[in-house]
Parts: C-alpha cells; sequence; structure tokens
C-alpha cells in the first residue's frame, strides 16, 4: 500500500515542487495551505505522514502539532520551516513532533528523513481496532480513546503499543523490544524500553501502579494481555 502523505504548507512553490517530488517517490499526497484546513485533515483523515510547516495563515504549526496530538492522533509529524532557532526545535519536539527539517532544505535529505519516520510507524497496515476494557485502539488512523476521550500517544509509544499488540500474550524480552523498535543492539545498556512502558501504563492502566494490560515478567521482559479486536 502507498503511504499517505498530508503536506501543510502555504507556499504554493512548496506544495508544487515538493509534492512533485514526493508523488514522483510513489507517496500518495494531499495538501493544506492554512492552520485551520491542516489540523482539519490531519484529525479527520489517516495518514501515514504529516509534513508541517509553522508559519502559516490562521494558526501556527506548533498549535496544529499539539492539538493532533490531544486529539489522539499519532501520525508522525515532520516539521519543515525556515525557522532555524534551537529553541523553535526543541519546542516542536516537545509538543510531539518527529522530526524537524529546516528551509532551505536538500531534497534527497527531506526523503531520506521521510523514509525513516514511515519505517518507524507503519500505522495503516494495522489488522484493525481493538478494545481492552475502556481501551480503544484503532491502528488503521493511529488513535487511541479511553472511555472515549483521546489519548495522547507519541509517535515512539504508538509503535510500542502496537509491538505489544500484535504479540499479545507473547513474553517480549527487553532486549527484542531494544533491536525491533528502537534499533539498538542487545548488549545496550538503557533505561528506555522501561522509561515508555511506564508511560505507557499512566496514559492506559486503570491503576499504573498494578497494571492489568502490560504486565512485567520478572528478569525477562513484558507481556501485554490484550487480545479482543474487531
Amino acid at each position: 500500500m502507498k503511504a499517505n502523505i498530508l503536506l501543510i504548507d502555504d507556499e504554493q512553490s512548496v506544495q508544487a515542487t515538493l509534492g512533485l517530488r514526493l508523488r514522483t517517490e510513489g507517496y500518495l499526497v494531499d495538501t493544506a495551505s492554512d492552520g485551520m484546513e491542516g489540523l482539519e485533515k490531519g484529525t479527520a483523515s489517516p495518514f501515514d505522514l504529516i509534513i508541517l510547516d509553522v508559519i502559516l495563515p490562521d494558526r501556527n504549526g506548533f498549535d496544529i502539532c499539539r492539538d493532533i496530538r490531544q486529539a489522539g492522533v499519532a501520525t508522525p509529524i515532520l516539521f519543515l520551516t525556515a525557522r532555524k532557532q534551537t529553541t523553535d526545535k526543541v519546542l516542536g519536539l516537545k509538543l510531539g513532533a518527529d522530526d524537524y527539517v529546516t528551509k532551505p532544505f536538500r531534497s534527497e535529505e527531506l526523503l531520506a528523513r521521510v523514509e525513516v519516520l514511515l519505517r518507524r510507524v507503519p500505522v495503516r497496515s494495522g489488522c484493525g481496532v481493538h478494545q481492552f476494557g475502556s481501551i480503544r485502539v484503532d491502528l488503521r488512523r493511529a488513535e487511541v480513546t479511553r472511555d472515549g476521550t483521546p489519548v495522547y500517544l507519541s509517535a515512539r509509544e504508538f509503535q510500542l503499543l502496537r509491538y505489544f499488540i500484535e504479540r499479545a500474550e507473547s513474553t517480549i524480552p527487553r532486549s527484542q523490544l531494544l533491536q525491533s523498535i528502537w534499533g539498538y543492539n542487545d548488549k545496550t545498556l538503557t533505561r528506555t524500553v522501561d522509561m515508555h512502558v511506564c508511560s505507557l501504563r499512566e496514559k492506559m492502566e486503570q491503576n499504573p501502579r498494578c497494571p492489568e494490560l502490560i504486565v512485567t515478567v520478572t528478569g525477562v521482559g513484558y507481556k501485554f494481555m490484550g487480545s479482543k479486536s474487531f
């Protein structure tokens, strides 16, 4: 299936040249020229990647990124902007963006970053909707809700959750998660897996201190206790 990309940028030259280059590479591309249109499309339709400018009519890209994440949409977001200040980059990443490219840019570099993000979270290839008590996970739309209220997950958290769901009730070693999700070798010493699992529990478990969905297998790793889907 071809990846579907939403390009939110008010510069017609960027829409034309970048849109053409992405289509030439085989991607499906939809565009938006202002903040409100971009937010509406980004939250209403399933995309594999959103390329987002910061300076836009109506609303800026930082606000759009924040609102997309608060809506529970975990689609990867790549900022593409002329703002080069480190503080802007940090702000964008803290709001939930996955990458930040400044203008002017080399198309080869941008395409490489697009490929990396699409490999990291293939959100549209999920097998359907999963329900675990009050938690509902739609892999196709990359959306998570709890009692009908959107749950914000970062792109990495959603990738980890998807990995757990696809291997429900199987014990998954930490080393396997490090290799599959982060690309680290099995000798890497890091608390990354535990930190992300802890964050997922805080957002999804009824009682994070006594988890029922993501349980610890002492000395090995984790097991996801859920299997209902439709």
